[in-house]
């Protein structure tokens, strides 16, 4: 009998499954991680635009375990891979659940997912990556959910509660139809802790920062979670008040990217190659267009996979992925849209 031993990042866990029915391949689309074949057990309707998917391995045995905030690389189609953020309580070991909102600008990901996809299927999907740890020993969590957003900070209430740690989950909707798990909070072991607001409600519900954001304390921390303007507003919010970086943590599905600019030389040192990017294209293509094997995923700069170390240069960051003091650093690069203030960067690639 053979055994798979798997180091979960997400977990800080040995992952081992033994049996010769391992239903692994090498890797999902451009993302070059390891991959799971899984099923799709259950597609439900969860709100409006917005579908549920439940994966499970084909055998019903035990996936990697994954923490809350943890997200999964999905192939929904060849070469298609999007990233999917998991709802369901970290304790539950024999499922995955992802939800997906169909984007009225879709790039071919959620279009895919509501339209092909169905019970039944197989798919290939990534190993949990998570780049949205929860703070163990925090005091006390503030959790801020903008629309599909809720879907990571679902899961950390999930964790919160069976650890006994005190919070408050803030979920913010266009509308209740459009609000995902808006029932599964009412009945949530957690309900007390969850305050929905929904903008076609009454005015004297709505959510509103200055009421709603706490004052900074000790041991305190503020997860954000939703589209790029929601974000935004919160994380300034924090900062007005006083809240320190390390207090807040935040994470984005989507970002408008723009890769417009003038032309600069790249190296790739560990491959000896030199390449120009031109004006509207990314380092990763470069990269790639002369033999370089280089990880993307996302391409939108909100997933981490093609961080890249920078050994000389000044880096023109245009992610959402890095935090303001590791962009600060210049240490390190997202190729799949970022660019350079200088002539050329040199990266450990």
């Amino acid at each position: 009998m053979s055994s798979v031993t798997i180091w979960s990042a997400c977990s800080g866990q040995i992952w081992r499954h033994e049996g010769s029915n391992v239903a692994m391949t090498e890797h999902v689309g451009t993302s070059g991680g390891p991959a799971l074949n899984v099923v799709v057990v259950q597609k439900s309707l969860e709100a409006e635009s917005i579908v549920s998917l439940e994966l499970a391995a084909p055998d019903g045995a035990a996936l990697p375990p994954f923490a809350a905030g943890a997200h999964v690389d999905v192939e929904v189609h060849p070469d298609l891979v999007r990233q999917y953020s998991l709802w369901n309580d970290p304790v539950e070991q024999d499922r995955y659940r992802i939800a997906v909102l169909l984007e009225p600008q879709s790039r071919g990901g959620s279009r895919a997912v509501h339209q092909d996809l169905r019970e039944g299927q197989l798919l290939r999907i990534g190993f949990p990556r998570n780049n949205f740890q929860l703070a163990e020993r925090a005091r006390r969590s503030v959790l801020f959910a903008g629309g599909i957003g809720i879907t990571p900070l679902l899961a950390m209430a999930y964790q919160l509660h069976r650890w006994g740690s005190d919070f408050t989950l803030h979920y913010c909707a266009r509308t209740r139809a459009r609000a995902a798990f808006a029932e599964r909070l009412t009945r949530a072991p957690f309900a007390n802790s969850v305050r929905m607001y929904f903008d076609d409600g009454p005015a004297e519900q709505g959510f509103s920062l200055e009421r709603h954001m706490p004052e900074p304390e000790a041991d305190v921390h503020l997860y954000i979670c939703g589209p790029a303007g929601f974000l935004a507003a919160v994380r300034e919010r924090a900062a007005l008040l006083g809240w320190q970086a390390a207090q807040i943590h935040s994470e984005a599905f989507t970002q408008q990217v723009s890769l417009e600019g003038e032309g600069f030389l790249v190296r790739a040192a560990a491959s000896g190659i030199t390449v120009e990017v031109g004006a509207d294209q990314s380092i990763a293509q470069a990269l790639t267009d002369a033999g370089v094997d280089v990880l993307t995923s996302c391409e939108q700069g909100v997933c981490g996979t093609c961080l890249t170390r920078v050994l000389e240069g000044v880096p023109d960051h245009r992610d959402a992925y890095l935090t303001d003091e590791e962009k600060a650093a210049n240490a390190s690069i997202t190729i799949c849209c970022s660019r350079a203030r200088s002539r050329i960067l040199v990266l450990d690639i």
